[in-house]
């Protein structure tokens, strides 16, 4: 393997934003390709895996350089174990190779270093998901597929697969995902003029499922509680055909921001933005909805393979927080449903605790309310992302 210094350089700077500074993977990674615009795809290529792989696995790599904050001998050790050589300008003493290898040995009988998670974490999920937690760590350290989801307001799977196919990008469908388009390569799509033209969305194939699982039909009144920038908003308006109202509501004015401008190119016009200001937001609402989805913050376990730096973020403190607001979302939130609706309680997490524990807590509470189906996707099982559904209807 041949290293242009400029590129290892740049990584390693990016990965001492993310790991000592706290800055967002994505957007450290945007902001170094505005920064070198210059840069090919195969360079943009080298950087953004290079980047992403050692965030995903730097206990690991930390543990076996043997170096704490040593992020040159943290790069180095990543290069060596994954092509099998060194930058030249990078030296190591035979002491130092020995020492790796020892190192190597050992973090392979130790999980929380071997999957590079904190120690807290790796407790914490065993005892909240048992035995079949080495399978989703694992399965969660793998590099996420490039998944569309295409916008049935503007064209068909057939057409967005064909589009894509006369420009050699090849994809496969999976049955399961009637809407999903996998990709066989990685790719930046949002250049790709059918994205500007709204035919298609980036969405996990897991997330695809959480707007089909409303029970959704055209001329409902539906309402999208944390509808964040909207990805699952733009699919409900897909199944709603643009016909009814679309209410989207967020506490972040810069998230709905986006959503609008989302919803314009996807040719959506049934939906209303509204900003949470307050509790009255919420009550104007009560009894208004016949489908309700609640889409609540999580500890976002479940998408680690695209938000790698995530498990460095995350903290016990945090989860016991978010538990908290997920618990209150409901409780407040729940009677923007009028009798005979339907609500969706939906996470990106895999941890009971924030899934099937909240709903069961729900509904002891509220015995007018029935679980009518829940789902609860394995990211080891499926191979995309890990969440849970649970759908809940209010009783006539």
């Amino acid at each position: 393997m041949k290293y242009h210094r400029i590129l290892v350089e740049a990584v390693i700077a990016g990965i001492r934003q993310v790991m000592y500074h706290e800055s967002y993977a994505d957007k450290v990674l945007q902001k170094l390709f505005f920064e070198n615009k210059k840069w090919g795809a195969r360079d943009r290529a080298f950087v953004a895996e290079s980047f992403y792989d050692i965030i995903r696995h730097y206990r690991l790599y930390e543990f076996v350089s043997g170096q704490a904050n040593n992020t040159n001998v943290i790069v180095a050790v990543y290069f060596q174990k994954k092509y099998g050589n060194l930058p030249e300008w990078i030296q190591l003493t035979e002491e130092d190779h020995a020492l790796i290898q020892r190192q190597w040995e050992r973090s392979q009988e130790i999980r929380a270093i071997r999957e590079s998670i904190p120690d807290w974490m790796d407790e914490m999920c065993e005892s909240e998901i048992g035995e079949n937690w080495d399978r989703e760590i694992a399965a969660l350290n793998e590099e996420a597929k490039v998944v569309l989801r295409v916008n049935t307001l503007k064209c068909s799977i057939d057409q967005l697969q064909d589009a894509l196919n006369k420009q050699g990008i090849e994809s496969h469908r999976n049955p399961l995902y009637p809407t999903a388009l996998i990709l066989e390569k990685r790719m930046n799509v949002f250049r790709l003029e059918e994205f500007k033209k709204g035919w298609f969305e980036l969405q996990d194939a897991s997330s695809q499922l959480v707007a089909p699982f409303l029970d959704l039909k055209p001329g409902m009144r539906a309402v999208d509680a944390c509808a964040g920038a909207g990805g699952k908003s733009l699919h409900m308006a897909a199944l709603l055909k643009n016909k009814g109202q679309l209410i989207c509501l967020d506490t972040e004015s810069w998230k709905l921001d986006e959503l609008r401008k989302r919803a314009s190119r996807n040719g959506v016009d049934l939906i209303q933005i509204k900003i949470i200001e307050d509790q009255k937001t919420i009550k104007r609402l009560y009894k208004t909805a016949d489908r309700l989805l609640l889409d609540v913050p999580c500890s976002g376990l479940g998408v680690l393979r695209r938000n790698p730096d995530a498990k460095w973020k995350l903290s016990p403190e945090f989860m016991d927080e978010v538990i908290e607001t997920q618990s209150d979302i409901l409780e407040k939130y729940h009677k923007i449903l009028k009798p005979g609706g339907k609500m969706v309680y939906a996470t990106c997490s895999i941890l009971p605790a924030e899934n099937q524990e909240q709903v069961a807590r729900f509904l002891k509470a509220h015995p007018e309310f029935t679980l009518e189906e829940e789902k609860i996707i394995s990211p080891a099982d499926s191979g995309f992302d890990g969440f849970y559904m649970g759908r809940i209807s209010f009783k006539l």
